[in-house]
């Protein structure tokens, strides 16, 4: 799947790469060494980092006014330079010294003046040399749509192409609604700008599907007369607002680093601290209990539907482990020592390792086996059911403890399993992982009328 945007995703690096470039050399030409226990480079890089996530300072977009990019930077300068001596105070440094103002001040200038260069610098490679462009089209024929595509043809330096409007109604465009969804499939396009004021519902879960299934960003041009109900934000094209979808939270690629630490960490602790000696003592007893090896293997379909092998201790006889049937109630392929490691949910321990590996997560909508993915999917908004495998699959889950596991035995059970799944990759913090294993691990002791 293509980068949206080329090589934009490597601008903010390289500005926080700069950012930090200019700190540093500051730091070594101002700051005493000896002020901080830690060394001052790290712990000033730490703090500028910190201010800069919670302060937005690098959430810039091409679209962003010169003089939003100024109440950034003032904001960011002011919120480290009171970090900075607040951290002088608790070093109990009595007086500062005029060379840590300079430090601030120099900070101050050099920042603001490395972003107005970058600034202009990619405007000029847009309008000029055709860089760091995106495709756009715009779908629907309402007057905004149309003020919106001539603020793209005037702007440039914006680097938006409009490759064509498409509408029902309007006379002056490229195509119909319906030719859109073809022209999508023939080219290579960025971003897509719907015209809420024409398009039917039926169009804009078609474009959202396709926004999740394909490398294109989606936003909306709002009308009063029909408002969305999702969660939006509303950005200013000049004085033109666009809506665009919130990016769920593990959207974000420092949300998915802390996810994968807390996966390997956690997965580590289970694997050296349970499994090491648990393991042995399982081959032992299950081998007596009934022929065949300890381990099962399953493939089942993970993120973006990726095959994988997933790992269990095998609970059923090993003649018939791949009868496609979910496990019954009083089922006679489960075994005497199987029945209590699926009611404890110990036989799931190995999928640690599929976490350790990285196919699977330690919390995460539960994977289906093949057959069921395929039959579960018809029962279900397909959508839906296609965002669930947009993360990794887990161990345990927010389906999970709200009581839907194991057998399906009704529509709703699918259709109830899909909507927590989906309510958790929409709301993911790492406190809702904590607070999910806790009362997984609760419910293990208390026992799941459902774990058979």
């Amino acid at each position: 799947m293509s980068q949206i945007g080329r090589y934009s995703y490597l601008i903010r690096p390289i500005l926080i790469g700069l950012d930090l470039g200019i700190l540093n050399l500051l730091v070594f030409i101002y700051i005493d060494q000896r002020i901080f226990w830690l060394n001052q480079h790290v712990l000033l890089s730490l703090m500028w980092l910190f201010m800069g996530y919670t302060s937005s300072f690098y959430e810039v977009y091409r679209f962003t006014k010169l003089q939003k990019i100024i109440i950034l930077w003032l904001r960011q300068i002011f919120f480290f330079g009171i970090s900075f001596f607040a951290a002088l105070g608790l070093l109990f440094i009595k007086a500062a010294k005029p060379s840590q103002f300079y430090f601030i001040g120099v900070l101050a200038i050099s920042i603001i003046l490395s972003k107005l260069g970058v600034y202009f610098l990619l405007r000029q490679f847009r309008a000029y040399w055709s860089g760091n462009n995106r495709s756009i089209i715009i779908v629907g024929g309402s007057k905004p749509a149309f003020q919106l595509a001539d603020f793209f043809n005037t702007n440039k330096e914006l680097g938006y192409h409009l490759k064509g409007i498409f509408s029902d109604k309007s006379q002056d465009k490229n195509g119909s609604i319906d030719q859109s969804f073809n022209f999508l499939k023939e080219n290579k396009i960025d971003e897509i700008y719907c015209d809420i004021e024409e398009l039917e519902d039926r169009h804009i879960n078609n474009f959202v599907r396709l926004a999740n299934q394909n490398p294109y960003t989606l936003k909306f041009i709002p009308s009063a007369s029909k408002p969305l109900s999702q969660n939006l934000n509303m950005q200013y094209y000049g004085y033109l607002p666009v809506l665009s979808i919130k990016k769920k939270a593990l959207d974000m690629a420092l949300n998915r680093w802390m996810k994968r630490l807390f996966d390997v960490f956690f997965s580590l602790l289970i694997i050296i601290l349970i499994l090491s000696w648990l393991t042995p003592i399982l081959w032992i007893v299950v081998r007596l209990d009934s022929k065949g090896p300890l381990f099962y293997k399953h493939i089942r379909y993970g993120i973006n539907y990726q095959k994988f092998k997933c790992f269990k201790f095998r609970s059923m006889t090993d003649k018939i482990h791949n009868n496609f049937e979910h496990v019954t109630k009083q089922d006679d392929r489960v075994t005497k020592v199987g029945r209590f490691l699926r009611r404890t949910s110990i036989d799931e321990l190995p999928q640690f390792f599929n976490v350790l590996i990285g196919n699977m997560s330690v919390v995460g909508p539960r994977p289906h086996m093949l057959s069921f993915t395929e039959n579960y999917a018809k029962l279900t908004n397909k959508y839906n059911f296609m965002l669930r495998h947009t993360i990794k699959p887990g161990i345990t889950g927010l389906a999970q403890i709200k009581g839907y596991r194991g057998e399906v035995n009704s529509k709703s059970d699918i259709i109830n399993r899909v909507k927590f799944d989906n309510f958790y990759i929409e709301n993911w913090s790492i406190l809702l992982d904590f607070k999910i294993i806790l009362h997984t691990i609760v419910f293990i002791y208390k026992g799941d009328q459902k774990a058979y």
